[in-house]
Formats: structure tokens, C-alpha cells, sequence
């Protein structure tokens, strides 16, 4: 399996997860010409994707996704309130008929030879969902725009082979950066995003000797940096109850403006 960081961060998202038989986007937050020059990249072409898989109904998420659905026709999944959040986005135009496909979180669905499992996270969109990838050898999920995350979360994210895992903001940056008040508090809420201590607590309640590749991902323009991120997220590993050390864990950081190398587990 394959796991690629096409984009990544606050100002747009697009993860490629695949292997020689089923290929799937992650959300399309970027534009279909940078969409496109990832998976060429990954020696892909558009039409030869199987499937994209749409975590929730933010800008940052489906920006390119109409341009994209319009020139390719692939099928597209989501939960029912993110399909009614995507037709309601006047910007996307129109996608064409019959490409979206209504998925339940806790319900396994297939694509070729992957098992989809969405499952629900705590965000400010109407019905937002990660998503969990198997084939018969690996696993790999999606699990950015967690205000929170609890054992419910912890479960589908335990055995895994890779995540990328949402390291959003340093608290302090925060706090003290040029966002207002009103939304420094909806960045830091329930249903806001993970902060990089978080991220890093969350990840020792999963970590295992199989899980070969973490990316850090959606990081924050305003209130975060990557060496930050990397080196808060390592010690907090370090410093967490369980048997590991930070630099035990092959981690790095996904960009927002360039794709991350190409993990394959």
C-alpha cells in the first residue's frame, strides 16, 4: 500500500492512499491542476482513480472537487450531511449526476480491494468523518480535524500501518497570534482542531511495533511550524506512558505547498 501527502495544512488537503489495484484521493482541497500534477507524480492519471473520499464539507477540502468530478467522473463518498454540505456550496458548480454516493460512519464499505470504514470526529461541519483504509496487508487512516478525540477514536485508529494525524496549532501561538478571540476559541474547542500536544498524546494511545510511517498533517499558517510540530509530537511520545521513545517513530511532517515523499508500507 501506498500512502502519499498531496497537499496539506489549513489552506487545502488532498491525501492519496493506494496500491496496484485501487487508487483514492482523501478530499480534493486544492486545485484539480495541482490535484493532477500529484498523481502524476505518483504516476496516476485522474480517470484511473477509483474513488475520493470526502471527510467534510470545508472550503479547504472539497475546493477542487467540482472542477475535478466534472472532467474525471469519479465516484465520490460521503457522509449524508457532507453531500448535502458539498451541494449547497454554490462555488463548486455542479457535479455531475449520480457521482455521490452516501457512506454511514461504522458501516464498512469496499472500493476495489481496500475496506473503507468512516468513522465519526468531532468537528464544526455537519456530519464530518475519518476514514480508515485496509487491503488484506495494510491499513492506513485519515484522521485530521479532531477538536477531540476519545477511546471511540482511539479504536479505529488501533493496528494501523500509517496515519496521517492532524497536528493543527501550538497553544501558545495561538493564544497569543492575530486570530480573534471568537476564533481562537473555535480553533482550540470540541469540535475545533488537535493541538500539537494533543496529537502527540493521541498518537501514544495507538502507537504499536507495526505502525511503520506517521505524517503529521494540517498544520496551521498562522500558529504552527513543522519543526515544532515534529519535535513537540516526538516528546510528548517520549514523555506519554508506553514503552516508546520519540525518535523510535518514523514521522514527518506533510506541507501545505509540496507533496511528501511516497510511503509505501
Amino acid at each position: 500500500m501506498r500512502l502519499c501527502s498531496i497537499a496539506s495544512g489549513s489552506s487545502g488537503n488532498c491525501i492519496y492512499v493506494g496500491d496496484e489495484d485501487t487508487h483514492l484521493l482523501v478530499d480534493t482541497g486544492i486545485s484539480k491542476k495541482r490535484i493532477e500534477e500529484g498523481l502524476h507524480n505518483l504516476g496516476i492519471k485522474g480517470d484511473e482513480l477509483t474513488g475520493i473520499l470526502i471527510t467534510h464539507e470545508h472550503i479547504d477540502h472539497i475546493q477542487g472537487l467540482g472542477v475535478f468530478s466534472r472532467k474525471y467522473e469519479i465516484p465520490v463518498y460521503a457522509t449524508p450531511g457532507t453531500i448535502e454540505g458539498i451541494r449547497s456550496m454554490k462555488s463548486l458548480g455542479k457535479i455531475p449526476e449520480g457521482l455521490l454516493h452516501e457512506v454511514e460512519v461504522d458501516r464498512v464499505f469496499s472500493l476495489g480491494d481496500m475496506k473503507i470504514s468512516p468513522f465519526a470526529i468531532s468537528h464544526d461541519a455537519r456530519q464530518p468523518s475519518g476514514y480508515r483504509i485496509d487491503n488484506d496487508k495494510k491499513s492506513v487512516a485519515v484522521a485530521t480535524d479532531l477538536g477531540m478525540y476519545d477511546e471511540y477514536t482511539v479504536e479505529h485508529l488501533k493496528g494501523l500501518s500509517g496515519v496521517v494525524l492532524e497536528a493543527n496549532h501550538d497553544i501558545h501561538m495561538l493564544e497569543v497570534g492575530p486570530y480573534p478571540y471568537v476564533l481562537k476559541r473555535r480553533v482550540m474547542g470540541d469540535k475545533g482542531h488537535l493541538s500539537n500536544e494533543l496529537s502527540g498524546r493521541l498518537l501514544c494511545d495507538i502507537l504499536h511495533d507495526g505502525l511503520q510511517q506517521v505524517i503529521l498533517g494540517h498544520l496551521s499558517k498562522e500558529n504552527n511550524y513543522a519543526e515544532l510540530a515534529y519535535e513537540t509530537v516526538k516528546l510528548e511520545v517520549s514523555y506519554g506512558d508506553n514503552p516508546y521513545k520519540g525518535e523510535d517513530i518514523p514521522m514527518m511532517v506533510a506541507k501545505r505547498d509540496q507533496m511528501s515523499e511516497i510511503i509505501t508500507l
